[in-house]
């Protein structure tokens, strides 16, 4: 991938060969940013367990993502009023089902669904399956408890799961956010996998872990320090 001058400028400022303790990448990272807007900062985590495809979870960052959550819930009449009183941006039953299957709609971040209604929402799961927005059990998103649902998503709770290679990625924050809300999210992230780590997951799990803003190199850290 052939780089840009401001990119190969920054990398001058990372040691590619070194593990970073997490509170020094956390401010690094911050310095390694070109953006003239306020990027996110991504963790990439790669995965050693060959069977990763059965790895994902949920965490939940300390500081949040940084960014508005718009979150969709799909509940019976008599839910609507406490579903828009907790902060849903949308609310609505058979209506959004329709909607969304006839518009190809994701205009939102997060799906919250009542038990009763995942009947129909299981009809969307060639659309919101393929987005990650599909309301699950394990995550906490099928629920009639919807307030607390909603209060989570809003907050900073992700859901993970590795990509086709065996890398997991997320946002775990801002740029402009201070270097120990970087710090203290990226732990969370790596605790979390660990947490949910298989059964049947022997030796070596985690490979490696970087964090890199929008635009600019990654950094390594050494995830020993994470741990604790």
């Amino acid at each position: 991938m052939k780089r840009g001058k401001k990119w190969k400028e920054q990398i001058e400022k990372v040691d590619r060969l070194r593990q970073y303790e997490p509170k020094e990448a956390s401010s690094l990272v911050k310095d390694v940013s070109y953006t003239k807007f306020d990027g996110s900062v991504e963790v990439s985590v790669k995965l050693a367990y060959k069977s990763y495809q059965n790895v994902r979870g949920v965490v939940k960052l300390p500081n949040g993502t940084g960014k508005e959550i718009r979150v969709l819930v799909f509940a019976k009449e008599d839910k609507h009023a406490e579903a828009k009183e907790a902060g849903a941006d949308f609310v609505g039953a058979q209506d959004l089902v329709e909607k969304i299957q006839k518009e190809n709609w994701t205009d939102f971040d997060a799906c919250v669904a009542t038990p009763d209604m995942m009947k129909d929402v299981g009809r969307l799961g060639p659309i919101l399956g393929r987005k990650g927005l599909m309301p699950k059990p394990k995550a906490g998103t099928v629920t009639n408890d919807i307030a607390a649902a909603i209060k989570n998503l809003k907050s900073g709770q992700l859901e993970y799961k590795p990509d086709r290679s065996g890398v997991i990625h997320l946002g775990v924050g801002l740029v402009s956010f201070a270097p120990d809300q970087i710090e203290e999210n990226v732990k969370a992230v790596y605790q979390a996998i660990l947490r949910d780590k298989p059964a049947d997951a022997k030796g070596e799990y985690v490979k490696s872990l970087y964090i890199a803003p929008t635009m600019g190199p990654g950094i390594r850290i050494n995830t020993r320090s994470l741990s604790a």
